[in-house]
This record gives structure tokens, C-alpha cells and sequence, in this order.
């Protein structure tokens, strides 16, 4: 078997970490089931090689899966696109699309179908099913799933309680559009779970994101009815991402910036936080 970075990595900060001395809460070795964190890659600023390498190198094993926003993958030239999905692959990180597929819908079922192609083609792992801007029937929703898997990728659908999310829509435009029922988002993730996709993506919009309040109630609401291993949050805020460490524990699954991956750690290692989380993030493994 191939040794991978990740894996000298994972002996590195086992056996090796600065300062091994000092206790801080035990992380699963990749590939985890719990306490996922995905970042995401280019779309507020540019994203070579050489950038990512320097987070993979110094953060690689604590980084789950890189997600691509915003289409920003089809701008960019081939070989600089396969070569950032390898360097993840290199470090056991796995490379999704993110949502841009309800972009590809609008251009007809050829285009869907040759966009899967091309993902699987390019290396990608993992493509996220959206449809924060478009009306998708169920129905249809679960045959993006089946057809996502049919080419051996992973089915990741996006559910939430907030028409129009996705793209820094204003919050006065995502109010006067409404909100869904909770329980139709866990419905409709109960139906993709049945059909194989392996993870639910929470948009945040809505919960916590462009609201006035924080609707807490939704995320226990989710976490209740689907279980806490079957999600991941978008938390791309420190309040947010804190919230649900405070919450929900450091194996809580969360999506963030990658620029606030050390400060995410920090917390699900209990080595550092707010004076609210201040030395009271801690796990018993006995």
C-alpha cells in the first residue's frame, strides 16, 4: 500500500507534535466518520498549488475535504485544476464540487450528464446537489443522487429552510422571500439518506446565516431527527462554528472557510476559545 503525506503526517502529530507534552482532545485518523471538517477552496481569493499546500502541509490532517464554490473550478485551465485535486488526494483529502450543479441544470439533462462525466474524469469525490436558486422536485433531486453514484462519486444534497440561499444573497431579499419547513428539509434528507448519498449538507442561510435570529431550533431540530454523524454545517463564521463546538462537541461535522481552519482546530482540540469555551471543550475516550 502507497504511503501517503497524510499518513506520515498522522504519525508526525501522534508521535512527534511540538509540545507533545501537553494534552489536547484525541482526533480519529483519517478517514473519520465524525468530526469532519471541510473547507472550502477558491472563491473569496485565488487558490494555486502553492498556497494549498502550504495549509495542507501544515493542517493536511485535519482537513476532511476541499470544496470548490461558486463554479470556480470551470475557470480555471486544466492542468492547474487537476493538479489541486491530486495535491488533495495526496493528503487524504477528498474534493467536492459544491453546488454548482443547479447552475448545470438550467442547461438541459445532456449537460448534467457530461458534467458528472467531466467531474469523474477530473478526480473530483464528491459532488453537492443544490438547489438553493431553482424549484427541484424531490423526485428529481433523488435521481441527481442515483445518477451521481452510478458514476462512483459521492451524492452530497444540500438541504434547508431558506428560498433563495446560496450566493451572498442580502438578508432583506432572502425575508421577503420566506422560509421552508424544517420538517420538509429533514423529509427530503431522510429520502436522500435511503438512497445512498452519505452526508447532508445544512445551509446556513436561514439558521444562522442572514437572519435576525439564530433559529437554533432548526439544527436541533435536524440533529434530532437525522443524528449528528449524518450532517455537516455550514459554519463559515467563528460565532457560528463556536456555536456548534459549544453545542454539539468537537465531532460535530462543520464546513468553513479555509482560512479559519487553525482556528477551528484550536477549538475542537480544546486548546484555546472564547472565554465562553475557555478550557470546556473535552472528550472521554475510556
Amino acid at each position: 500500500m502507497t504511503t501517503t503525506i497524510a499518513s506520515k503526517a498522522r504519525a508526525t502529530i501522534e508521535t512527534e507534535r511540538g509540545f507533545g507534552f501537553l494534552r489536547t482532545n484525541p482526533r480519529k485518523a483519517k478517514p473519520r466518520h465524525e468530526g469532519l471538517t471541510e473547507i472550502r477552496g477558491p472563491y473569496y481569493s485565488a487558490m494555486g498549488p502553492r498556497y494549498l499546500a502550504d495549509v495542507l502541509e501544515t493542517m493536511g490532517p485535519y482537513v476532511d475535504s476541499l470544496k470548490f464554490a461558486g463554479g470556480s473550478f470551470t475557470l480555471m485551465p486544466r492542468r492547474s485544476l487537476t493538479e489541486l485535486i491530486e495535491l488533495c488526494h495526496r493528503h487524504d483529502v477528498a474534493v467536492s464540487t459544491g453546488g454548482f450543479i443547479e447552475r448545470v441544470l438550467t442547461q438541459g439533462a445532456d449537460a448534467v450528464d457530461r458534467y458528472i462525466g467531466e467531474c469523474r474524469d477530473l478526480g473530483f469525490d464528491i459532488i453537492e446537489i443544490s438547489s438553493g436558486f431553482i424549484t427541484l422536485p424531490a423526485d428529481d433531486w433523488l435521481r441527481l443522487v442515483e445518477r451521481v453514484q452510478q458514476a462512483g462519486l459521492k451524492a452530497k444534497p444540500e438541504v434547508g429552510v431558506q428560498f433563495g440561499a446560496g450566493g451572498a444573497t442580502r438578508a432583506e431579499e432572502l425575508e421577503q422571500e420566506g422560509t421552508r419547513d424544517v420538517e420538509r428539509a429533514i423529509r427530503l434528507a431522510r429520502r436522500f439518506l435511503d438512497a445512498g448519498a452519505y452526508l447532508i449538507m445544512i445551509e446556513s442561510e436561514g439558521i444562522t446565516e442572514n437572519v435576525k435570529r439564530w433559529r437554533t431550533d432548526v439544527a436541533a431540530r435536524i440533529v434530532d431527527a437525522l443524528g449528528l454523524e449524518r450532517v455537516m454545517f455550514e459554519a463559515a463564521d467563528p460565532d457560528v462554528f463556536a456555536w456548534y463546538v459549544k453545542n454539539y462537541g468537537p465531532e460535530v461535522n462543520l464546513f468553513v472557510d479555509h482560512s479559519q481552519i487553525v482556528q477551528l482546530e484550536c477549538l475542537r482540540a480544546g486548546i484555546w476559545g472564547t472565554a465562553d469555551l475557555w478550557g470546556k471543550v473535552v472528550t472521554y475516550k475510556g
